[in-house]
């Protein structure tokens, strides 16, 4: 079987580039060892973070670290025997997160945030997935005024300097918004400009079909049988072998699988984090999108029920699940909100692959014809999707793509 293009993973990176590449004619082989969507890109928040123009960084202030250090809390825990091999990345994360540091990575990060709407929208469409989608952005909570009023001047910043839309929120506004909320908040902070979805896989799924639907193929494979060849790439995959000129890595946290064995090393570490579904108890109903900022958990109406998520989980990739976040948050949102029984057999897992400098790797490889990355999308991989397969497609098929990517290239890491 020969192709333009063969893609390496299947979650909602790998899927919008292959899309974006079938869109622009060329012949593409999609390529997982699961099922599309299955694995990261299946459990998160549902959000395509118009307003997170500023990634995640690590905390700088000495007393917060020493909070963290106790390993007693939903928003952030780590297994001690994975320090040794994360402190590296963990080192590099800190620097990287230093506020000046920090502010340019953000003015570097901020045009694929920018337009994370206009490049879903175009694919929900094409795709007739807008049944998937709830435009009416997502609302933090505040227990306490110092909490409230610290994100509502960075809201402010935010809104002066890339234009993000927010709305401070008071406690009846709350209370109108979230009847069966309790009345434990002080305050909220309602970002206005990003969409959510009701099924993130389902979402990964429509555009699978379009893919289809344009020619694409999907199929099962190891990318570990990936081999260079004379005039591009091989690899087995269904029940034979697909050669292609191009080959794009999109394999999130097991993207290393691939550029390890050809000579690239990226500092790439990972966290995991989990999600459970709860019916509700009586009448209640949860109407939108919420986060407990305080305690650094996510409730989310979700098709399969109310969605709680955790925050990160620092730990080797591949270690048992220990969803010990999931059950101080469940405890925490019992009090707020009335969860009913779990839904779920048991806890879902998944691992965000996380650069140190916060900002994915998209670009061509430096040292082959014809190898491309992108991966490394952290928390925003949902709402990096589409972005991030335009503009990679655009690179492969020549066109100038639609942003800047210079500041996400292989080469930032000395691959």
């Amino acid at each position: 079987m020969t192709a333009d293009a063969i893609v390496l993973g299947a979650g909602i990176v790998g899927v919008s580039t292959a899309l974006h590449l079938a869109r622009r004619g060329k012949s593409v082989v999609l390529v997982d060892r699961r099922g599309a969507g299955e694995e990261t890109s299946y459990g998160n928040a549902g959000l395509i973070q118009r307003e997170g123009v500023v990634p995640y960084g690590f905390p700088q202030q000495f007393g917060q670290i020493l909070r963290y250090a106790l390993n007693n809390r939903i928003d952030a825990h780590y297994h001690w025997r994975a320090i040794p091999m994360v402190s590296s990345f963990l080192a590099k994360y800190w620097w990287n997160s230093n506020l000046s540091r920090h502010q340019l990575i953000a003015r570097a990060y901020a045009p694929l945030i920018e337009h994370s709407i206009d490049t879903h929208n175009e694919l929900i469409e094409e795709a007739g997935a807008e049944d998937l989608i709830v435009k009416q952005g997502w609302t933090e909570v505040f227990r306490t005024s110092a909490k409230r009023d610290g994100e509502l001047r960075e809201a402010g910043r935010l809104n002066r300097e890339y234009g993000v839309a927010f709305k401070e929120l008071s406690p009846a506004d709350i209370a109108a918004q979230e009847p069966s909320l309790s009345t434990d908040f002080v305050g909220g902070l309602k970002w206005e400009d990003p969409w959510s979805v009701r099924d993130p896989h389902a979402l990964t799924m429509a555009y699978l079909r379009l893919f289809e639907k344009l020619g694409g193929r999907f199929l099962n494979g190891d990318a570990k049988s990936l081999s260079q060849t004379a005039t591009g790439w091989r690899m087995v995959a269904g029940d034979g072998v697909v050669e292609a000129k191009d080959v794009v890595v999109a394999l999130g946290p097991w993207s290393d699988t691939v550029t390890k064995p050809l000579g690239y090393r990226f500092l790439v570490g990972v966290k995991r984090g989990y999600h459970m579904h709860y019916g509700t108890e009586g009448n209640a109903k949860l109407n939108g999108w919420t986060m407990d900022a305080e305690r650094g958990y996510f409730l989310a109406p979700m098709n399969q029920g109310i969605r709680l998520t955790t925050g990160a989980e620092f730990a080797l990739r591949d270690a048992p699940k220990t969803p010990v976040q999931l059950d101080r948050a469940e405890a925490v949102a019992r009090g707020i909100f009335p969860l009913g029984e779990r839904l779920d057999e048991e806890p879902w897992m998944g691992a965000r692959p996380c650069t140190p400098d916060m900002m994915p790797v998209i670009g061509k490889a430096p040292r082959h014809s014809g190898l491309w990355f992108a991966f490394g999308h952290a928390h925003h991989g949902l709402t990096l999707g589409p972005a991030t397969g335009r503009a990679i497609a655009e690179a492969i098929t020549g066109e100038t793509p639609f942003i800047d990517i210079s500041a996400y290239r292989p080469e930032r890491f000395g691959a």
